[in-house]
Order: C-alpha cells, then structure tokens, then sequence
C-alpha cells in the first residue's frame, strides 16, 4: 500500500534555489542520508511506483534473456522487476547507501557496482543488449561523456531506455513558484528533499528537450519513442483523489533510443 496519500508517498520535495550559474551551486548527493526511507517511498508512491517505473517497463517490453545495465539503480527495484522478467541484470549506482539497500533486496549474488555516469564503466565494448537510466541522467551538467560510455557499452543496435524529469513541468514548477528562468537555458538548481525525519539536498540539471535529443543524437543514438505515458492500471483505485484531479499529467520523459551500428566519430572515453 502507499506510504500515504500523496504523490511522492512521503517524500517531501521544496524548491531550494535556482541558477543559471552553475558556479553557484556546490555539487550535491544527499541520497545517502535519506536512502532507506526515499527506498521505502519510491517502492509504492503513485510517480514511481504506478508511473515511471511500469512506463519503463512497458517500454522494455520482452526482455527475456537481454543482458541489460541498470544505470542508477538505487534500491533495486526496476532490476528486480527487469530480471523477475526473464533478463540478466549489471546495476550500477554512485550512492553506497543505495547499493546497501539494493543488496539486501536482490541477494549476494546480484551484479550490483558502484560506478558513476560521466566516468568510465568498467565494462568491455559491445557488453549490453540494452541500458535503462531511470531517472539518473538530470543529475548531470553535460550529458555527452555519460552517453558516449552508454553507447560504448551497448551492442549495436542495442536500445537505451531513458526517463528524465520533463523540461515542460520543471521549467513551469519554477516559474510558479516566484523564479523567472529561461525554458531554453540549461540551469541548475538544488531541491530539498524530506524522508521520516531526514533531509537531504539533490542538485538536478534543467535542459529543454532540443537539448535533450541533440545530446542523444551527437552521442550516437536514433530516437525510436518519446513518451508521455498515462498511470499504470490499478493507480486510480489506490490513488483516486489524485488520478480523478488529473487522469493524465506530465512528470517525466521517456525515451527509448537506439544505438548505431557504427562507432561514433570523434568520440573518446572519459578514461583516454
């Protein structure tokens, strides 16, 4: 069942500050600090547990026998729900807490590593069937290292599935609450986040979707789906204050993307 009621099951989320500056903002990763109750939120509130994570699964659809990287993993749950599926899951993550958590939920034996997007990843070329980065890729400030890794990892023609904050509801969320920012620009800004009784401080990056897909486009990749998915079944009987309000609403982005089937030019690992 929820947490409670609201959309974030008992996350409680405050515009921090804003900046087209990035100079201004110190680089922020508080999930450590809020992981098992943010883990315990994520597993049944209506944006995650009824929204994003079945859209990543309806967009993954048969993966039966897919080796695939779980890119951000956190806690675990879409590599649970990925290899309860029938694929072999890799889960990375850069939050030790996180990874901790993951661990005791999918077992010993599970390939769980603490790799960071933007660095390189400790896996050959040509590893992967597909990549999932469910809710990870607004955390960075250049999109371009961490895709290229992706796109190295991934077999040709081997799909990448994305969901990201939508640059739309972001942009008018700040404009709401006081703060006048330029939809085209790419800003940061820092959110205060509050689980049980701790508190933690994210910094996420906004880019408008043109950015998005030229990032994607320059690291290699062919857009096959954007989406922008309704609730999963059974969301409007454990939600129905929230899903009468609004049946449909824009949250994130999906995209699922496609891998060309040669080496993009120019491109150089982080490590080289």
């Amino acid at each position: 069942m929820p947490t409670d009621d609201s959309p974030t099951g008992g996350i409680g989320i405050t515009l921090f500050s804003s900046s087209a500056d990035s100079a201004d903002q110190a680089e922020i990763n508080g999930y450590d600090s809020i992981a098992e109750a943010y883990a315990a939120a994520n597993e049944t509130n209506l944006i995650n547990g009824y929204y994003e994570r079945p859209a990543m699964l309806a967009l993954a659809g048969d993966v039966t026998g897919h080796r695939i990287l779980d890119a951000g993993c956190g806690a675990g749950p879409l590599f649970a729900a990925l290899r309860d599926a029938g694929a072999i899951i890799t889960g990375i993550d850069k939050s030790g807490g996180m990874l901790e958590l993951a661990r005791r939920r999918l077992g010993d034996d599970a390939d769980l590593r603490m790799a960071e997007l933007g660095s390189p990843l400790p896996f050959p070329d040509d590893t992967f069937d597909d990549v999932t980065a469910s809710l990870v890729l607004h955390y960075l400030e250049d999109w371009g290292p961490a895709l290229g890794e992706l796109r190295r990892v991934l077999k040709p023609a081997g799909r990448l599935i994305v969901s990201v904050n939508h640059p739309f509801v972001t942009n008018l969320m700040h404009r709401e609450s006081g703060r006048n920012p330029d939809y085209f620009a790419t800003y940061n800004y820092t959110e205060e986040w509050t689980a049980g009784s701790q508190t933690a401080r994210l910094s996420f990056w906004h880019r408008p979707l043109h950015a998005m897909t030229e990032a994607f486009t320059k690291a290699g990749f062919q857009i096959s789906v954007i989406s922008e998915p309704p609730p999963a079944p059974g969301a409007q009987e454990l939600f129905p204050a929230e899903i009468e309000a609004k049946p449909r609403f824009l949250c994130f982005l999906f995209f699922v993307l496609a891998a060309s089937s040669e080496p993009v030019a120019g491109y150089r690992s982080p490590a080289e």
